[in-house]
C-alpha cells in the first residue's frame, strides 16, 4: 500500500469514529406497540395487518407508502422531529445496522395487544413478547458496535413510548359479538386481566434498561370511523367501546405509579391518549377540522368500513380530516398529540411533559459531568 492510501484510509477510520461517539451521545429513541406507531415492521412480514400500498404514504415526503398507518408521519416520527432526531427505523429493516442502530430503532407491529391471542387474525405479527426478545437482540449487536459499557449507556439514556390496549379491546374482546374473551370474562374483570398483564410487560421494559418510558393509554375506542360505522346510528361515539377505555385508563395510570414508587424514581411516565384525542373529536372546528368523524381514506358509513385502498374514497385534503382510515389519525392529528407530549400540562402527561424530562436529564447530564471534572481536578 502507498503512503497516500493508508493516509486516506486512517483519515476513514478517525471520520467513522468521531461520527460514532458523536452519535452516541445523542438521545436513542426506542417503539413498541401496535399500529399507531409502527413505522414498517409489518412490510416486512406475511400478514394482512400492512400500510404498504398507496394511498398510505400520499403526504410523506417521498409520497410513497412506507408501511406508517397515516397518509404521512406517526407519532414516533413527529417526536423524532420534535427532539432533533433522525427517524428511528423498522427493527426489521436491513438498513438498520451500523451508525444507524446509535439512533434506536422501532419494533412496533399493527395489529398486536397486551394479550398473545390479540390480532390472531392477522396471522404473522410481533406480539409483544417478541418485541421485548428483538429489544435483546438489538443491544447485543448495539455492544458489538461501540462495548457492552457504551451500549449500556445508551440504553439507560434512550426515550421509550409504548403504545399498547386498544387492540385488547377492538379486535380481540369486541372483535365478533360473543367473542372467546368476552364469554370468559366481563369487562371489568378482562381489564383487570389485561393491566395485570401490561404492567408485567412494563416491569420487563426498565429490566431491560429503560429508564423513561412513556405509556400511553387507549384513545376514544368508540369514536374512531370503524366503530361508528358499526355500531352508531346517529355519529355518537359508541358508550360500551368509550366505557372500556374509561375503565382501562385510570387504572394503567395506577400501576405506572405503583411501578414508579417501586423503583424510587419517575421511570414511567403516562400520556393521555384519551384526553389527546377527545380534544379535536369533541371540537374538530378549533382544530381546523371539518370533521372528527368521517375517515379521510375508506368506504361505507364514515368511511369506516374495509380497509384504505385505491379503490376507496379519498378525501383531497388530509389537513381537514382527523382521521385518516377507520382507525388511525391523519399527519395533522398526530402532530397534535405531539404537541401534548411536548408541552402538555399534567392532564395530559404526567408526572411530566417531555420537554421537562428533556430538560431534567440534559441538567443532571452537566450535574455529572461537572462533579467529574472538579474531582479530576482535585486529585493529588
Amino acid at each position: 500500500m502507498n503512503a497516500s492510501f493508508l493516509l486516506t484510509f486512517f483519515l476513514a477510520v478517525l471520520a467513522t469514529l468521531g461520527t460514532l461517539s458523536t452519535m452516541s451521545e445523542a438521545r436513542a429513541f426506542f417503539v413498541f406497540g401496535d399500529s399507531l406507531v409502527d413505522n414498517g415492521n409489518n412490510n416486512y412480514l406475511a400478514t394482512t395487518a400492512r400500510a404498504d400500498s398507496p394511498p398510505y404514504g400520499i403526504d410523506y415526503p417521498t409520497h410513497q407508502p412506507t408501511g406508517r398507518f397515516s397518509n404521512g408521519l406517526n407519532i414516533p416520527d413527529i417526536i423524532s422531529e420534535q427532539i432533533g432526531a433522525e427517524p428511528t427505523l423498522p427493527y426489521l429493516s436491513p438498513e438498520l445496522r451500523g451508525e444507524k442502530l446509535l439512533v434506536g430503532a422501532n419494533f412496533a407491529s399493527a395489529g398486536i395487544g397486551i394479550l398473545n391471542d390479540t390480532g390472531i387474525q392477522f396471522i404473522n405479527i410481533i406480539k409483544i413478547s417478541r418485541q421485548l426478545q428483538y429489544f435483546e437482540q438489538y443491544q447485543q449487536r448495539l455492544s458489538a458496535l461501540i462495548g457492552v459499557a457504551q451500549a449500556k449507556k445508551l440504553v439507560n439514556k434512550a426515550l421509550v413510548l409504548i403504545t399498547l390496549g386498544g387492540n385488547d379491546f377492538v379486535n380481540n374482546y369486541y372483535l365478533v359479538p360473543f367473542s372467546a374473551r368476552s364469554r370468559e370474562f366481563a369487562l371489568p374483570d378482562y381489564v383487570r386481566y389485561i393491566i395485570f398483564e401490561y404492567k408485567k410487560i412494563l416491569r420487563t421494559l426498565h429490566e431491560l434498561g429503560a429508564r423513561r418510558i412513556m405509556v400511553t393509554g387507549t384513545g376514544p375506542l368508540g369514536c374512531v370511523p370503524a366503530e361508528l360505522a358499526e355500531r352508531s346510528r346517529d355519529g355518537s361515539c359508541d358508550p360500551e367501546l368509550q366505557r372500556a377505555a374509561a375503565l382501562f385508563n385510570p387504572q394503567l395510570i395506577q400501576i405506572l405509579n405503583e411501578l414508579n414508587t417501586d423503583l424510587g424514581s419517575d421511570i414511567y411516565i403516562s400520556a393521555n391518549a384519551f384526553k389527546m384525542h377527545m380534544d379535536y373529536v369533541s371540537d374538530p372546528a378549533a382544530y381546523g377540522f371539518v370533521t372528527s368523524k368521517i375517515a379521510c381514506c375508506g368506504q361505507g358509513p364514515y368511511n369506516g368500513l374495509g380497509l384504505c385502498t385505491v379503490a376507496s374514497n379519498l378525501c383531497s385534503n388530509r389537513n381537514l380530516y382527523s382521521f385518516w382510515d377507520a382507525y388511525h389519525p391523519t399527519e395533522k392529528a398526530n402532530r397534535i398529540i405531539v404537541n401534548q407530549f411536548m408541552i402538555g400540562s399534567s392532564e395530559y402527561m404526567n408526572p411530566m411533559n417531555l420537554s421537562t424530562i428533556l430538560a431534567l436529564d440534559l441538567r443532571r447530564r452537566q450535574y455529572r459531568r461537572r462533579g467529574k471534572k472538579e474531582k479530576k481536578k482535585g486529585e493529588p
